[in-house]
């Protein structure tokens, strides 16, 4: 929903600072990209959000993205108890155990290289296609991945906004 202000974005908008900011940050746990966004309250639309978000995420250092990065669970290990980290990573709900397997390789491998996490937009793609991304990634430079990780909390960003600012009552 891009036009109007929905019932979530309004109460994004008028609610205490501090739950927007929590709120903010249950969607990214980078601090600088959650001030960036708060700092711009009231957003007239979800597009206007999601702008301003894709605006922030641009400008986070290195320290921001490895901040951001730190709260979210390896593909294949969903957060215990977290409902948005499972339907996000449900593409992995059915693999197979070996699957599972390889990915717990294919992940480990990947943090030993890069330092952190693989991250993906994982909504709607298969255990078998993060699997295919993660051996595509792993052959990359630092430098060329850390624009992909921006690039992928951006799209995962806009999901969770759009939650946010869809939803009819506080969660």
């Amino acid at each position: 929903m891009t036009s109007g202000t929905t019932p979530g974005l309004t109460r994004f908008n008028t609610t205490a600072d501090s739950e927007a900011l929590a709120a903010l940050h249950e969607v990214c746990s980078s601090s600088a990209w959650g001030s960036k966004i708060l700092a711009q309250r009231p957003f007239p639309t979800a597009e206007a959000l999601f702008l301003a978000s894709d605006a922030a995420m641009a400008e986070l250092t290195a320290e921001d993205l490895a901040e951001a990065m730190a709260g979210h669970p390896p593909i294949g290990r969903p957060k215990e108890g977290d409902p948005t980290s499972t339907r996000e990573q449900s593409g992995m709900a059915g693999a197979s155990d070996a699957l599972k397997a390889e990915m717990l390789e294919l992940n480990l491998a990947y943090q030993e290289r890069f330092g952190h996490v693989f991250l993906i937009c994982a909504t709607g793609l298969t255990g078998e296609r993060m699997r295919d991304a993660v051996k595509e990634r792993i052959g990359n430079s630092p430098e060329a991945e850390r624009e992909i990780v921006r690039t992928e909390l951006g799209k995962i960003n806009r999901i969770r906004l759009a939650r946010l600012a869809e939803e009819e009552t506080a969660a």
